[in-house]
C-alpha cells in the first residue's frame, strides 16, 4: 500500500512539475490558459466514448479568470516584506505602550 501511494504521489508532483504548475508565476498562468482550452474538448470527448447525449443539454461555458498568479505571487511578497521591515519598529512601539499601561496600573 506505501508503495503505491507513493507512487501516485510522486507522479502527481511530476505531472504538475511538468505542467509548469511548480514554477514561476508565468508558468502557472500559461498552464491555467492550457487547462482552459483543453478542458471543453475533453468533456466531449469523456460524454461521447461513455454514451452520453450532450446535444440536448449544452454545458456551460467554462468560467473565464481575470486573475494572474504572478501579481498575485508579487504582491503577497511585498506584503510580506512590508510587515517584516516595519516589525522592529511596532516591537519598540507596543513595548513602550506596553509599559506605559504597566505603571499606570501601578499608579
Amino acid at each position: 500500500r506505501f508503495v503505491i501511494k507513493g507512487s501516485l504521489a510522486g507522479a502527481a508532483v511530476y505531472m504538475a512539475y511538468d505542467q509548469g504548475l511548480l514554477g514561476s508565476g508565468t508558468q502557472g498562468a500559461e498552464a491555467l490558459r492550457k487547462a482552459q482550452a483543453a478542458l471543453p474538448p475533453a468533456i466531449h470527448e469523456w460524454t461521447s466514448y461513455l454514451g452520453w447525449e450532450v446535444r440536448a443539454v449544452e454545458l456551460p461555458p467554462t468560467p473565464k479568470f481575470d486573475f494572474s498568479p504572478s501579481d498575485s505571487w508579487n504582491k503577497g511578497v511585498q506584503t510580506v516584506m512590508s510587515a517584516l521591515s516595519v516589525a522592529p519598529t511596532r516591537a519598540c512601539e507596543y513595548t513602550v505602550e506596553g509599559w506605559k499601561y504597566v505603571k499606570d496600573l501601578v499608579k
